[in-house]
């Protein structure tokens, strides 16, 4: 089939939106008659008719409203288009497309979208996935924005831009203790066994580096690349997770599990990485506003 032909589809949408020939035919100062040649045209091409006639008046046939439907579409993108290269916001709904990290805290995400959360003219995207394949998509512009624990890697090719955002502390958190006598970090660790973030996190090297400083294999029951996963392993098991406290902000505030310990030497730092970009979508602003 021939390329579309968008001013027989403009044409279209005009008269299916006025249920008049003669209507539509003054809307576009054309001749009812010409105006119809080009319907018959789209019609052909299509391979289906798009009216049918009730008494003076237009009528869509199935496939009639199947093309208004995305003509509809087709036009108000480029609406959007038109505004978005001005720098008009528009009044109809945005969409704003989110990668993240699998080992990013849930809380710290919502905490960073809550601007937008709320907004009936707003949709949020999210995805998760490895930050090779986020900055792929990044580059690719089929997201707006990375969420990472890390900032991207710089080079000649690449124009990522990453604001850190927040850095947080890093505890041992566990189940409460009443009668246990106050944890002694890095000491206890040679007995007490631990849930841990997987090797790739920066986290858990820093830990790693603090455990071989002083000499301790510590006893590991899990290793989890999903911060979610390790928050609920966290209620489940008897044992220390490390983790940023606001993984388990919930469980902290009601008391299901207590931070046993505060590490000084390691802390989490939230990146949101971008890329530079002439049209960057609006909704971004907001959200980085501050974070250089």
């Amino acid at each position: 089939m021939r390329n579309l032909n968008y001013n027989h589809l403009r044409y279209f949408w005009v008269v299916a939106h006025e249920s008049s020939l003669t209507k539509a035919a003054e809307r576009i100062n054309l001749s009812p008659s010409a105006l119809s040649v080009q319907i018959q045209k789209l019609e052909h091409q299509l391979g289906h008719p798009l009216f049918t006639r009730t008494g003076k008046r237009l009528v869509l046939t199935e496939a009639g409203r199947i093309a208004l439907d995305y003509a509809d579409d087709v036009f108000q993108a480029g609406d959007e288009l038109i505004g978005t290269l001005r720098g008009q916001r528009q009044a109809n709904r945005q969409a704003l497309r989110i990668g993240a990290l699998p080992t990013l805290s849930r809380n710290f995400q919502l905490e960073f979208l809550r601007p937008l959360v709320r907004r009936d003219d707003v949709e949020l995207i999210l995805r998760s996935g490895t930050m090779r394949d986020l900055l792929a998509q990044l580059e690719a512009h089929t997201i707006d924005l990375v969420l990472a624990n890390s900032p991207a890697p710089r080079d000649a090719r690449t124009a990522w831009r990453s604001h850190l955002l927040d850095e947080q502390p890093v505890s041992l958190i566990g189940h409460p203790r009443p009668r246990a006598k106050p944890f002694r970090f890095p000491d206890d660790l040679r007995t007490e066994p631990v849930l841990l973030p997987s090797l790739d996190s920066g986290i858990r090297i820093a830990f790693d580096r603090l455990m071989e400083a002083a000499d301790i294999d510590p006893l590991i029951v899990a290793e989890v690349d999903d911060m979610a996963m390790l928050r609920l392993l966290a209620r489940e098991r008897d044992a220390l997770t490390l983790v940023p406290p606001i993984v388990v902000r919930d469980e902290l505030e009601a008391g299901l599990l207590v931070e046993q310990c505060q590490i000084p030497e390691i802390a989490e730092r939230f990146y949101a990485i971008v890329q530079k970009r002439r049209f960057p979508n609006p909704l971004l602003a907001p959200l980085l506003a501050g974070h250089e």
